[in-house]
């Protein structure tokens, strides 16, 4: 079995979390998040993050703003909305309880 094939799925199954939580601080450019995430080691490619972006939308999670650029095109700046909010509240929650589980199972070696 490959290690980084579970860890790469490991890093998909928290990416969601992870974008509504850089959402959830203020009003974000889909290239920073990118810078974020990569940095953050969380994302490999740029196109993971667009079709994700399109679900939280579709969902009512994620708003956009088409804003003008003073160095190009018109860019979307993503904000979350109140259910957002809501949903990484509870989000928040279960990856308290996740912490926790995989503490414990982690400390019996």
């Amino acid at each position: 079995m490959n290690a980084s094939n579970t860890q790469i799925q490991m890093r998909k199954g928290l990416l969601e979390f992870c974008i509504l939580q850089i959402i959830s601080r203020g009003e974000v450019y889909a290239s920073d998040m990118i810078d974020e995430l990569t940095a953050a080691k969380m994302i490999v490619v740029e196109g993971t993050l667009y079709p994700l972006l399109n679900r939280l939308k579709k969902s009512g999670l994620v708003s956009y703003q088409w804003k003008e650029s003073e160095t190009g095109p018109p860019r979307k700046y993503y904000t979350i909305t109140e259910e957002g909010k809501d949903f990484l509240v509870t989000l928040d929650q279960t990856w308290e309880d996740l912490i926790q589980s995989i503490q414990f199972i982690t400390s019996k070696r």
